[in-house]
């Protein structure tokens, strides 16, 4: 017998989702959107990030997931320059930036979104970032297509943040699939050459962020299909 090196086999039949993988995914974010939904309206100033991540795990479960597909981030003020934060006992502020990623698992299907909001009227900086960060996942969603590269994708938003002054603070890469785990192929970065292919889901997520100030990270996931895209986020 000899052993043949099959690295990343499994993982490029899990990039392309089956029509059934595509329902668990459509429930898994049909949950996570009505949980957003839910949670929004009812963070208040006062109210500690750990609070509104529990409520968020809390609606989940009442919403038929098996609870989160990972550890929910409610990251405030400064909390927000970390993409990847875990929430604690910091409160709320009026103004500031709360960058809220959070995704469910349904039937062993994980969903993932991200939004920045905010209690009241935003700061100046959140009025400046915030309308950047937006409008690059709309380029984003305006050009992804089946045949283009990860490497393509991440471009189109990292130059259009980049123009406005701000490419060093997009610190990771766009985005990652999502299936089974909440991480897996294919990817959109600066170094990806995965090519997207009908059935691929994968999230669209830039980022700007200021560790004195905090950060802005809107996050959608798309399915790729024959001829475009149908987004999966709300």
């Amino acid at each position: 017998a000899e052993w043949v090196p099959v690295d990343g086999l499994v993982e490029e039949f899990r990039a392309v989702k089956t029509d059934s993988e595509i329902e668990l995914l459509r429930k898994a974010f049909e949950i996570t959107n009505a949980a957003f939904d839910r949670v929004a309206p009812t963070i208040e100033a006062g109210q500690t990030e750990h609070e509104i991540a529990w409520k968020i795990h809390v609606a989940f479960v009442e919403l038929g997931a098996e609870g989160p597909s990972f550890p929910t981030i409610v990251a405030a003020g400064t909390h927000a320059a970390r993409p990847h934060h875990e929430p604690g006992e910091r409160v709320i502020r009026e103004g500031e930036p709360i960058v809220i990623d959070m995704g469910a698992r349904y039937k062993g299907y994980c969903a993932d979104l991200t939004r920045t909001v905010w209690v009241g009227e935003p700061g100046e900086k959140l009025r400046e970032i915030y309308p950047i960060v937006a409008q690059a996942v709309e380029e984003v969603l305006e050009r992804v297509q089946p045949g283009m590269t990860g490497r393509e994708m991440d471009a189109v938003a990292r130059t259009y943040i980049a123009e406005r002054g701000y490419g060093r603070e997009f610190s990771h890469s766009l985005g990652h699939g999502v299936g089974v785990r909440v991480h897996e192929a294919p990817s959109a970065s600066t170094a990806s050459t995965d090519v997207l292919r009908a059935g691929n889901v994968i999230t669209v997520e830039p980022g700007i962020y200021l560790p004195e100030w905090g950060g802005v990270r809107v996050e959608d996931v798309v399915l790729i299909t024959e001829d475009g895209i149908e987004v999966l986020t709300s």
